[in-house]
């Protein structure tokens, strides 16, 4: 192993870091380089990467540094950063936690999730090339995510001849986009990563600069630290329990807390006393930000899973069911509002709808513009409802429990992460009705229900279940059939029919669905509803036992031979778009309650069938 600069005065701070930039910038040349110059590669990596570099001959008299980070087999054969590669290392001076980001816009999630547990930023700029849109786009993600320490490092001087005036142009440059867009201070530095010259030692080659080493600069930067500093912020991710003892553990995110101190459980907002924290090694008498722990309380309050303990005299928390939001999309599918989602916010989930998009931002020209949808590696901001009040505080100010995922509710895969930017409570409660809905099905003798008929146009949807409705009113049952076309007259009359439109004409009907099983109805429902998600939401809605799904299956080319109004023949000439079935999907339930085939079932076969599933007392 290579000898170690001499040490000089130890410093036991921790500084978190990100390396990105376009691709084929240097970033995981110049970070092997560093390693290697400062004496932190073993020697047996060290022969496999001179090995390696040997038999491609790609970095001529110089051997391929960024192989000691480039881990992954696709990785190192396409000669990309692919994932994030976590480093962790040390000098004399400090301890790093390294994530090296990938620079291809493809993978700019990845960036970001590098970003997020980053308290610095390196953006690397090729001195040849100078600003590139993805320079911008990476400086835009680093600024939404909270990073306030930005150091522009401009590498492969030496092809440019160390010339002065083209670093300076790099400089201005990047200060004539990004101090508009809030980067604030940026630091700058002239490098090699392939020579070495000025990333460990200091290079002779600039006399005109006079600034600190790459290396220099990075163990004596000062990162300002909020967390120990903030007020008290406990989530609870797990209750322990056994005979005689009820702990609540978690990692403490911010602040300090102390056995004795007096605090309350949100959203609930009981009180107790802090009675012990427990580590691995016993019982201390205080916990900081960072440490796991285990508390437990004086009283037996209603503690779970989700909640966060804060201090009783702070009143900074927030607790609510609205929130604004900068989101980064990371799903090959489009956000899309209205519908549902699962936000996680720490150990804390909830059941969440994208109310509307405020706006997109567009990473050429760091422009926000209007939007009705996110695509993939997309950032926006979005106002978000939660069916459930929660404790959101503000990302600025505390990282973990202003920060969230969105996760899809079916397949359970991560789709976002966001950032508080607003969290206005927003003091609307619920109101208690003395006449509930068990009142108003027992005075009806009947149990409230929602028989949901979803099929292509044609299917015989709306046909069957104006026949069903007619059959359990001559029973003396109390129903009401919403049907598609008759909403779009009213309720839904400013809708139209891209999937956007869709999804909130779906939320609307099933919201009215409710209501009217709330008043003890038996409610039937023609609707397309091409969406699962969307059906699916609409059973969330519901008791358990009150949503019958009916899948009216009749094949397409069944329903064009039906439609006396032309609307397939005009989908199929692209003269009417977002048509289902033709321009626009249609998703089959997976576990219909039932599934009618009107092509080989008579109506009154179907009609038989449906009433045979009717709940009705």
């Amino acid at each position: 192993m290579r000898k170690s600069p001499s040490p000089k005065k130890r410093t036991e701070t921790l500084l978190r870091f990100l390396t990105c930039g376009s691709v084929d910038d240097g970033k995981s040349t110049l970070i092997g380089r560093l390693l290697f110059d400062a004496g932190l590669v073993p020697d047996d990596q060290w022969a496999s990467v001179q090995r390696l570099s040997a038999q491609r001959n790609q970095t001529g008299a110089f051997p391929d540094f960024s192989l000691l980070l480039d881990g992954l087999l696709d990785e190192r054969a396409q000669g990309i950063t692919i994932d994030v590669a976590w480093r962790y290392f040390r000098t004399p001076n400090r301890t790093f936690v390294l994530a090296d980001t990938p620079g291809h816009e493809h993978y700019t999630r990845n960036m970001a999730t590098g970003a997020s547990r980053s308290d610095l930023a390196l953006i690397l700029v090729d001195a040849r090339k100078g600003i590139t849109p993805q320079t911008r786009r990476h400086a835009a993600i680093v600024h939404l995510m909270g990073i306030r320490r930005v150091m522009v490092v401009v590498n492969k001087m030496d092809l440019v001849e160390w010339r002065e005036p083209v670093f300076n142009r790099v400089r201005n440059d990047f200060l004539g986009f990004a101090t508009p867009l809030g980067v604030a201070d940026p630091g700058f530095i002239p490098v090699s990563a392939l020579r070495g010259d000025n990333v460990v030692h200091r290079s002779a080659e600039i006399p005109w600069y006079s600034g600190p080493s790459l290396l220099e600069y990075l163990e004596t930067v000062e990162v300002q630290d909020k967390t120990a500093a903030a007020p008290m912020r406990f989530p609870v991710q797990w209750v322990a329990r056994a005979a005689d003892f009820r702990g609540y553990c978690g990692t403490v995110a911010s602040g300090v807390i102390r056995v004795g101190d007096r605090v309350t459980v949100l959203p609930g907002k009981v009180q107790s006393r802090i009675a012990s924290i427990v580590i691995f090694d016993g019982q201390v008498d205080k916990a900081i930000a960072g440490q796991a722990v285990t508390v437990t309380l004086n009283d037996n309050v209603d503690v779970t899973r989700g909640d966060v303990v804060v201090a009783a005299d702070d009143a900074s928390p927030v607790v609510t069911d609205r929130l604004v939001a900068n989101i980064v999309w990371m799903n090959d599918q489009p956000l899309l509002p209205g519908r549902r989602y699962e936000l996680r916010i720490g150990a804390g989930t909830a059941a969440a709808t994208v109310k509307r998009l405020i706006h997109r931002l567009d990473l050429e020209t760091l422009r926000q513009e209007p939007a009705t949808r996110l695509e993939k590696n997309d950032i926006g901001q979005c106002e978000i409802m939660i069916e459930r009040p929660m404790v959101c505080d503000l990302y600025e100010d505390f990282r973990d429990t202003g920060s969230f995922i969105l996760v899809d509710r079916l397949s359970n895969a991560t789709l976002a992460g966001g950032m508080v930017t607003a969290n206005e409570a927003r003091n609307v409660f619920s109101e208690k009705i003395s006449v509930d809905k068990a009142a108003r099905a027992a005075a009806k003798a009947q149990r409230p229900q929602v028989i949901w008929f979803t099929g292509l146009s044609g299917a015989g949807k709306s046909t069957i279940a104006n026949l069903v409705e007619q059959a359990l009113f001559r029973k003396g049952l109390h129903t009401y059939l919403i049907d598609g076309d008759n909403i779009r007259q009213g309720l839904s009359r400013e809708l139209g029919f891209d999937a956007e439109d869709r999804i909130e004409n779906t939320r609307r009907v099933g919201e009215v669905a409710k209501l009217m099983t709330d008043a003890g109805l038996i409610v039937l429902v023609s609707l397309i509803s091409p969406f699962r998600v969307e059906r699916r939401m609409v059973r969330d809605l519901l008791q358990p036992g009150e949503f019958i799904e009916v899948y009216v299956s009749t094949p397409l080319e069944v329903c064009e031979s039906r439609d006396k109004k032309g609307l397939y023949q005009l989908a199929r000439e692209g003269k009417l778009k977002n048509f289902t079935g033709i321009s626009s999907p249609y998703e089959p339930p997976h576990a219909a309650e039932l599934v009618l085939d009107t092509s080989v079932e008579s109506p009154e076969s179907c009609v038989r069938r449906v009433i045979e599933l009717v709940r009705e007392g």
